[in-house]
């Protein structure tokens, strides 16, 4: 089989715009930890040609259309790396479908609902990939002049945070642990 036709069988095996990256109302992020935000704002900066979009004393944000990615730093204590990643989009029935997603990933699932984070409104979901890696699916509905904080984030972040102290694991606005989300009366 030569490049062109394997390129040609994957593209006719899927449904126009599914599973290609051609859906211009659904875009990825990636949020990563950093030591040293200034330093890390130069860098990304530079490998993207763009300015970062959001910029905090701890925080950084560049939402960028080639790639299609919302790409986020932050120092906020974390230990430095991949952060979580996530799926953003564009409208309540994005949110919606991609949620019934999650559902049918047979995976534990924290619904926020409607929070504050990452100086952003939005409304969220968590899950955890079979790895451990989290993924954030969220639809953003306005800016915020903080951070963030979520008493159901606290709840799940406390627990994951004592389930993995000896691993060293920071505490953050983004990402808790999914795993512990059965007790907070979500699947």
């Amino acid at each position: 089989m030569t490049e062109s036709s394997g390129a040609i069988l994957a593209s006719e095996s899927r449904p126009e715009g599914r599973g290609t990256g051609t859906d211009p109302s659904k875009r990825l992020h990636v949020h990563v930890a950093v030591e040293n935000l200034d330093t890390s704002i130069r860098f990304y900066s530079v490998l993207f040609a763009a300015e970062p979009v959001v910029l905090k004393s701890d925080y950084a944000k560049w939402m960028l259309e080639d790639p299609r990615v919302n790409f986020a730093i932050s120092q906020r204590g974390a230990r430095p790396g991949i952060q979580h990643l996530g799926i953003q989009v564009e409208s309540s029935a994005d949110l919606e479908q991609v949620y019934a997603r999650l559902a049918r990933a047979q995976r534990p699932v924290l619904d926020e609902g409607k929070t504050t984070c990452c100086y952003a409104q939005s409304e969220k979901s968590w899950i955890e990939d079979p790895q451990g890696v989290r993924w954030e699916t969220f639809l953003t509905t306005g800016e915020s002049p903080v951070y963030g904080h979520d008493p159901v984030r606290a709840r799940a972040e406390s627990t994951a945070a004592e389930a993995t102290a000896s691993q060293g694991a920071g505490a953050a606005c983004c990402g808790p642990t999914c795993s512990t989300s059965r007790g907070m009366g979500t699947p």
